[in-house]
């Protein structure tokens, strides 16, 4: 059956993140001035406690159901742990901004990226599936580096609250590109979130290999150690 669709994992396979997920520690400090501003009287060592306590048990729950509760929910959350209450939904989303726009610079595309994504486009519907609490900043970033015009869907998680390895989340890629399922490959590095979930869906895989990973029962269709070899994995289905 021929393909019609590549679909692509986002982070560590159209996009990289850098030095290690340092990004956490800064990120969230920016999240904290943005609430300073608006009256947190709480110092950054207390914040960040009370954020680990929320979101911890935030995924507590949401784990057994694969669900993802917006970032949002994380600092509303640990607001309250910290005896805030009723803060208005702006700030909340201006701190998540402002966490977004700490991670982004940590954030780098991949080399090949741009000219895959613009030498499929001619070819096949393409789309993102992306496993992120900010669908905001998923798509920011696309912009950014311009590769959402190449892209027919953007899904992301947190705006699904389905996150893979869930059958639901590629359900909402693949009703939007309006292709038969088998005839969708779905790209990522990844092998229970990407690999796993996709081909248990009913989709074919290609298996990024980023880094060495214990691939368990996982057998993808195609292995690729870059994004360049995707023209010759994609030409054998």
């Amino acid at each position: 059956m021929p393909v019609k669709a590549v679909l692509f994992d986002m982070f560590d396979t159209l996009m990289l993140i850098e030095k290690n997920h340092e990004f956490y520690i800064p990120s969230l400090m920016r999240a904290h001035e943005v609430l300073v501003k608006n009256g947190l009287e709480v110092r950054f060592p207390i914040f960040l406690d009370a954020y680990v306590k929320a979101r911890n048990a935030l995924y507590e729950k949401a784990n057994k159901r694969l669900e993802e509760p917006h970032f949002n929910m994380r600092i509303v959350n640990a607001l309250r742990i910290l005896g805030y209450f009723g803060i208005e939904s702006e700030v909340i989303a201006e701190a998540t901004t402002a966490f977004c726009e700490e991670f982004m610079k940590y954030v780098r595309i991949d080399d090949d990226a741009k000219s895959i994504l613009e030498k499929f486009h001619r070819k096949y519907k393409l789309g993102v599936v992306s496993n992120f609490a900010i669908p905001e900043c998923v798509e920011k970033l696309l912009e950014t580096h311009g590769l959402d015009s190449f892209l027919d869907v953007i899904v992301v998680s947190a705006t699904v609250n389905k996150r893979k390895p869930s059958p639901e989340i590629f359900q909402a890629a693949v009703a939007d590109l309006g292709v038969d399922k088998e005839k969708v490959v779905f790209v990522g590095d990844t092998p229970e979130a990407d690999i796993e979930g996709a081909k248990r869906f009913g989709m074919k895989t290609i298996y990024l290999e980023r880094r060495e990973q214990n691939m368990g029962k996982v057998s993808p269709d195609q292995v690729v150690k870059s994004l360049a070899e995707l023209t010759v994995a994609l030409a054998e289905f």
